[in-house]
């Protein structure tokens, strides 16, 4: 598969910050056959958590990945854990109603609460607070009437809207217009969180394989078992999840059609000592309103981790730091002539209508992923959700099913092309200030 290998060294994490700061570990690939309750392909978020709620429940399990822990989309994030679902919860009541609107949402809590949860348990520290950030008069307005709409109907208290002179404070920039501050937010060291999932995932008794890549799955039938087959040894399992996201390929091809795989980019500068003091002195996250969002935090040594820019094309571009740098300096021009220490691109997917794709590809296989840069929480629920499916506690992941999940036009083989026209139209909307 094309994107496994496409930019990054075999077995080896990116040059980004966090891989340099992260705990080590590291597991021996799958050797020769192994049986198991349930085999999970993808060892992020998802399969971390869906492999440990699975053995914690007595289940055995094998966990394998291409790459490393964490490698995808979990290791390389902007590590921003969000309130609610990637889309909000007046576009949720449009589409489907009020009840379930705040069934999405109750989902999401939960969401937030579990990752916050394995993060205590894992020693990887929370920061709360994620801005908003609005380029324009409506958007502010639109985040105020969100704000009260969320304190009025769901009980959602911990929004702070901000003016303009209050946001300015908070970022320490006058790019922007207000906004607010979500404090039940947060954000942490996504890599860390990965790899602390996982070593409470092997204390549980799960096997982990990493350099393990997976092309194929002969699914089981009433007599049989399932057969996940491996380029170095094959899993017999009742049970497959899949938890690949961006990196999964056409392993299931109805899934492939729903969950389209792009590239990000963030940039980390030289650690800023006591020089710009007034770049967010309260230590939050934020993200902007833009298509393509600009999203930033300070790490615990006073570097701006910024991310910013997207492609769809298999290959990052040759020099990352040269793509993040405008956007960040749009935002903090100040730090012209500050050094980028760490460029780093990575491979998130999305879906037709940027919410999670959940589906049972087959019998007794279980699917969740396109989390459209919404994940860090949201997957890692994904995973209890799928847990619990398997041992037949399925209303939680029916209900993110019953999502409807459009295939992108065009196939596999035009979608990239019409994606990139659509990206290239909302990139013109942003600079444009639309």
């Amino acid at each position: 598969m094309k994107l496994l290998y496409a930019n990054d060294r075999r077995g080896e994490y990116p040059p980004s910050v966090y891989a340099e700061t992260r705990t080590l570990d590291r597991f021996p690939p799958l050797k020769g056959e192994t049986r198991a309750d349930v085999a999970v392909v993808g060892a992020g978020y998802t399969g971390l958590s869906a492999a440990l709620h699975l053995a914690r429940a007595g289940r055995s399990v094998v966990l394998v990945d291409a790459q490393r822990v964490g490698f995808g989309a979990s290791g390389r994030n902007g590590g921003q854990i969000g309130s609610g679902q990637r889309q909000e919860v007046d576009w949720l009541e449009r589409q489907y109603g009020p009840d379930t609107a705040r069934r999405l949402w109750d989902l999401a809590e939960e969401a937030k609460a579990l990752t916050r949860e394995l993060a205590a348990e894992s020693g990887v520290p929370i920061r709360d607070g994620v801005a908003h950030a609005c380029r324009t008069g409506p958007e502010v307005r639109h985040a105020a009437h969100m704000a009260a709409h969320l304190a009025a109907r769901y009980g959602y208290d911990k929004v702070q809207r901000l003016d303009r002179d209050a946001l300015a404070t908070h970022l320490g920039s006058h790019a922007y217009v207000g906004g607010d501050v979500d404090w039940g937010a947060g954000h942490l060291h996504p890599l860390n969180l990965a790899l602390g999932m996982a070593r409470l995932a092997v204390a549980a008794g799960v096997r982990i394989s990493e350099g393990t890549h997976v092309h194929r799955i002969e699914h089981g039938t009433a007599t049989a078992k399932t057969r996940v087959l491996c380029d170095t040894g094959r899993i017999i399992c009742d049970h497959v999840i899949l938890a690949g996201n961006g990196y999964q390929g056409r392993l299931d091809a109805r899934v492939a059609a729903r969950v389209m795989p792009i590239n990000n980019y963030i940039v980390a500068t030289e650690p800023l000592g006591d020089r710009f003091p007034e770049i967010l002195p309260q230590r939050i996250a934020v993200a902007d309103t833009k298509f393509v969002v600009n999203y930033w935090r300070l790490d615990d040594d006073r570097r701006l981790i910024f991310g910013g820019g997207e492609t769809a094309t298999y290959r990052f571009p040759k020099d990352i730091a040269a793509l993040v740098r405008p956007h960040l300096l749009s935002v903090y021009p100040q730090l012209d002539g500050v050094t980028l220490t760490h460029a780093w691109g990575g491979t998130l997917a999305i879906t037709m209508n940027r919410m999670p794709h959940f589906a049972r590809p087959a019998p007794n296989c279980l699917s969740a992923g396109g989390y459209s840069g919404h994940g860090v929480a949201m997957a890692t629920l994904a995973g209890r959700l799928m847990a619990d499916a398997v041992a037949g506690q399925g209303n939680g992941f029916d209900a993110m099913a019953a999502i409807p999940a459009r295939p992108f036009p065009g196939g596999s083989m035009l979608r990239s092309s019409l994606l990139v026209a659509g990206m290239a139209w909302y990139g013109l909307r942003d600079r444009l200030g639309f």
